[in-house]
């Protein structure tokens, strides 16, 4: 990439609604030859670049430890979004995606990762990009400089510090990966280096499943339909379950699984937070400070977790695998029982469950609805369903009672189901894109918070000391471990009902 030309090559045309980041943009993907850059982050770049959601003229440098040369990382982003491509296509790159991946390769530099006490090339090259995607119509100084930390955990405080060191921090944006710790201290030791380091309007702490079009629609389902609206409470709901069951195994991660596994994986991130999406009260508007502080004024309520309200699982077979102790204790599958004390919500369980090596992929939530045996048609009314599904487009599926057909009066339950997908048709983003795009202009609407971050560790510390339960042998294919079925009494998994 050697001309400002290569940075507006193949740009749809902005009077077509295309480009809503108008402010050039360079993007530091660091960590770019990582698992998560090659899945994810290029993919997601690729996709946008595809839709006109980038602006005119940008820019990506990818860094990392090693050196390597600007067709080197070339070959690496052709082959990522060949791989993984956009998820919507299901990996398969037709020429558009194509002539998008082109585009990203075009766009792309690499240079050395910056340390605290070597700056390598990386700043020189920033600035050098900044000059030349600012044009003759912007300044170098008002380029959006966009740092995506796409690395280890374990890297984030010392490449926050690195930034500062050499002062690549002012006016910038940058983006966390989650684990954003993997215990309070941790957290709270990271959030301290951060604030030292960046105001919080600039920083962006991403948990995909915020950014599924699924997970969106919640606000939708909830309070733009008073059908729905109207059961969204202790009341009509006798129980709250977040499913998200997985068929995959651990082999290519297992050895940064085993540092983590189910429950710090995805219990204090990814479910805790659609928890929270679901349990939130009303916001005054779908604004970002809205929703976030309805967000988090919900996990503020969340009970810390008890050893009763909690099952653990390891799949058979587990320690087998390379990379994986032969006396791990790590669990690969957790069932918790979350309390939420606040006047909506209180004496209703928020079932969660996840795990690996399981029956079926799922990703579901689902409010299963309280009955009344003393009404006329006694107790032969089963507990009707409301559930969406967050996987690709999402679906939404009302299960209720109905007359059963023939001569007599007899009941049946039947299901309802609508795929979001076959709404009129809209543009649909991957998760991973949509949040991408939303840093690029600034939305911090479907972002974590330190104090929600903060009050989601104080509810998940038991699972972290003595109280956390053994984590108990389950059969790959099964649904997990049999302790977890009574968790969900009486109305039993949803998921998995035969």
């Amino acid at each position: 990439m050697t001309s400002t030309d290569d940075l507006t090559d193949d740009i749809p045309d902005p009077a077509s609604g295309a480009g809503s980041s108008p402010a050039p943009l360079v993007l530091v993907l660091h960590g770019a030859r990582g698992d998560l850059s090659r899945r994810l982050v290029l993919p997601a770049l690729a996709t946008l670049q595809r839709r006109g959601l980038l602006p005119e003229r940008w820019a990506l440098l990818g860094t990392g430890r090693n050196d390597q040369t600007d067709d080197e990382f070339a070959t690496l982003i052709q082959e990522a979004i060949k791989e993984f491509g956009d998820e919507d296509d299901g990996g398969d790159i037709d020429q558009d995606a194509a002539d998008a991946a082109d585009a990203v390769v075009r766009h792309s530099r690499w240079a050395r990762e910056v340390t605290e006490e070597d700056a390598g090339n990386l700043p020189e090259l920033l600035a050098e990009l900044c000059e030349l995607v600012a044009g003759d119509d912007h300044a170098p100084q008002d380029v959006d400089v966009v740092h995506y930390l796409a690395v280890p955990p374990t890297a984030f405080i010392p490449l926050t510090r690195a930034l500062d060191a050499h002062d690549l921090t002012d006016g910038v944006r940058i983006v966390y990966e989650k684990p954003y710790g993997t215990s309070p201290e941790s957290f709270r030791e990271l959030d301290g280096v951060v604030h030292e380091v960046f105001d919080e309007k600039q920083v962006f702490r991403i948990d995909h499943f915020l950014g599924k079009e699924a997970v969106q629609n919640l606000h939708v389902l909830r309070f733009a339909n008073e059908l729905f609206g109207s059961i969204w409470d202790r009341h009509h709901v006798t129980q709250v379950q977040i499913d998200v069951p997985e068929t995959l195994d651990v082999d290519q991660r297992a050895e940064f699984y085993d540092e983590t596994g189910a429950a710090l994986d995805m219990l204090v991130t990814h479910l805790f937070q659609v928890a929270a999406q679901v349990a939130m009260e009303p916001p005054r508007a779908l604004a970002a400070d809205d929703l976030a502080r309805v967000r988090e004024e919900v996990i503020g309520c969340f009970r810390p977790l008890e050893a009763d309200d909690v099952v653990l699982g390891q799949f058979e077979g587990y320690r087998d695998i390379e990379g994986v102790a032969d006396d791990s204790t790590t669990d690969t599958f957790v069932a918790a029982r979350l309390w939420i004390d606040n006047e909506r919500w209180r004496g209703v369980p928020f079932l969660l469950r996840t795990g690996k090596r399981m029956a079926a992929s799922a990703q579901r939530v689902s409010l299963v609805l309280r009955r009344d045996p003393v009404e006329i048609f006694g107790d032969g009314v089963a507990p009707g369903c409301v559930s969406l599904s967050l996987a690709g487009d999402g679906s939404i599926e009302v299960t209720a009672n109905v007359k059963r057909p023939g001569p007599d009066l007899a009941l049946a339950t039947g299901t309802a189901r609508l795929d979001l997908g076959d709404v009129e048709t809209g543009d649909t983003l991957p998760a991973y894109a949509s949040l991408l795009h939303d840093v690029l202009v600034g939305d911090r609407t479907l972002f974590t918070t330190p104090r929600g971050l903060a009050d989601a560790w104080a509810a998940f510390e038991p699972l972290l000391g003595p109280a956390r339960p053994e984590p108990l042998p389950y059969a790959p294919g099964s649904w997990g471990p049999a302790e977890a079925d009574a968790l969900a009494a009486p109305a039993g998994w949803v998921l998995g009902r035969s």
